[in-house]
């Protein structure tokens, strides 16, 4: 994705589900999260493992959000060997955009999106990006 295609989705974008959304505040998915939070986005935390975090319910998979909340961005802080499940959820529910955050690369799964028509940004931290093209 180039650089004003990314811009054009962070500023239209309203709501971010963050997969591996971790509830303490000392993990760099909290502290991304809450920077966009902070910049007017709706965040939905996706992790087994928490009940909340940021104000906000968490669900075990992005099957179990709710069908009535929008997702825009699914921003991922898994290990790579997750990326292809998220890949799978992402395509089912019919999302349009998956962002696989600094260290998450996963070509295959990345290409697999890519080519059901999901918008990929793979390896790039969604906080960085904001600040240098939407800030």
């Amino acid at each position: 994705m180039s650089d004003s295609q990314i811009k054009e989705v962070l500023e239209n974008a309203k709501t971010i589900a963050v997969v591996g959304l971790a509830s303490s505040p000392l993990r760099p998915s909290y502290g991304v999260s809450a920077y966009m939070q902070q910049q007017g986005y709706r965040i939905i935390p996706v992790n087994p493992t928490i009940s909340d975090a940021l104000g906000e319910k968490a669900y075990a998979s992005l099957r179990d959000i709710p069908k009535d909340i929008k997702i825009d961005i699914v921003d991922v802080f898994r290990r790579p060997d997750a990326v292809p499940d998220v890949v799978d959820e992402v395509l089912e529910l019919n999302l349009p955009m998956l962002w696989l955050q600094e260290t998450v690369v996963h070509e295959a799964a990345a290409e697999k999106a890519r080519k059901a028509g999901v918008f990929v940004v793979m390896d790039k931290c969604i906080l960085k990006e904001h600040r240098r093209l939407v800030r």
